[in-house]
C-alpha cells in the first residue's frame, strides 16, 4: 500500500487526530521526569502506549530527541520502533530542506525500509525550491512512505516569506501546494502532503480547498496554538477530509496518569468535527 491508502486506512479506523511526542522541558518535570535521554525513551514510549487503539499516527518532533545528540537519537529511535511495531503511522517532524545528494542522504536516513531511524512520513522544507526535493519525494514513493511539505505554517513570522509572490504570480505558499498537487496526481489521496497551519487564513494565501485537491494535509496549531477541532470543517473545505489534526501540548500536558484519557476526548472530539 501506498503512504496515502494507508492513510486513509487510518483514517477509517482511527479517526483523524494525530498525538505529538513533544518532550518539552517543562513537560519532563511535570510528568516527574528528568531532562535526559533515558526520560525521553520513557515519555514517547509511554505515549505511544497511550496512543494505541485510540488514534492511527503519531508525530514525533525530533528537535526535541536531537538536543541530547547520539543518545536522544537512539531514545527517538526506540520510540519510533515501538510505534511503527504497533501500527501506528509515524510522522516524523524533522523539517529537513537542503539539496541534492545531502538530501538524498536525509532520504535515506528517514524514509528507507530497515533504518535506525524510518519513519512512515517526513516534514520537509522548501526554501531551495520545490524541485530540490525531487529526490526526496521519489525515494519516498518508492519505498511507500510518505512527505509533508511546509507551505502554510501557523507560526506568525513565516508570514512575510510565504505571502511573497512569485514569478508566476501566486503566494509561495499557493506555488508549493499547486505543486505538490500535481505530483500526487489522480490518486485518491496522494503520498505527498502539505503542512497548512489551522491558524491560518488560507484565502489569504491564494490557497483553496480545489488547490488542496488530493493532498493529506498535516494541520498544526489545534490546542494549545488556539485553533478548535470544531472549525476543520470551515477552514479547510470539502479537503477537511485529507486533513490529520496534529495536537501535542494540549494532550500531554494532562500528564502520564490522564494521557489516555485527554487522548480518547480529543479523538472523540475531532470525529464529532465530520459528522
Amino acid at each position: 500500500m501506498t503512504f496515502g491508502q494507508r492513510l486513509e486506512a487510518a483514517f477509517a479506523a482511527s479517526g483523524h487526530l494525530c498525538v505529538g511526542i513533544d518532550p518539552h522541558p517543562y513537560l519532563l518535570d511535570d510528568w516527574g521526569l528528568t531532562d535526559d535521554a533515558a526520560s525521553l525513551r520513557e515519555f514517547g514510549l509511554r505515549v505511544v502506549d497511550a496512543s494505541v487503539g485510540l488514534v492511527g499516527l503519531v508525530k514525533p518532533q525530533v528537535a526535541f530527541f536531537e538536543r541530547h545528540g547520539s543518545a536522544g537519537f537512539a531514545a527517538l529511535e526506540d520510540v519510533m520502533r515501538a510505534a511503527r511495531s504497533a501500527d501506528l503511522l509515524v510522522i516524523a517532524d524533522a523539517k529537513r530542506g537542503d539539496i541534492g545528494s545531502t538530501f538524498d542522504g536525509y532520504a535515506q536516513a528517514w524514509l528507507t525500509p530497515g533504518a535506525p531511524l524510518e519513519a512512515d512520513a517526513l516534514t520537509v522544507s522548501t526554501f531551495l525550491g520545490v524541485d530540490s526535493i525531487a529526490g526526496t519525494r521519489d525515494l519516498a514513493l518508492a519505498n511507500d512512505k510518505g512527505l509533508f511539505v511546509l507551505a502554510a505554517t501557523s507560526n506568525p513570522e513565516a508570514a512575510a516569506l510565504q505571502l511573497a509572490v512569485t514569478t508566476r504570480g501566486s503566494s509561495v505558499a499557493a506555488g508549493i501546494v499547486d505543486t505538490v498537487g500535481e505530483w500526487n496526481g489522480t490518486e485518491r489521496l496522494g503520498s505527498i502532503g502539505l503542512v497548512l497551519g489551522a491558524t491560518v487564513d488560507l484565502d489569504t494565501y491564494g490557497i483553496s480547498a480545489a488547490s488542496i485537491g488530493r493532498s493529506p494535509v498535516l494541520a498544526p496549531g489545534f490546542g494549545h496554538q488556539g485553533a478548535r477541532f470544531d472549525q476543520i470543517v470551515d477552514l479547510y473545505g470539502f479537503a477537511a477530509p485529507n486533513v490529520i489534526v496534529s495536537a501535542s501540548r494540549s494532550i500531554l500536558a494532562a500528564g502520564p496518569a490522564e494521557i489516555r484519557h485527554a487522548i480518547k476526548s480529543q479523538a472523540s472530539e475531532v470525529a464529532g468535527a465530520f459528522q
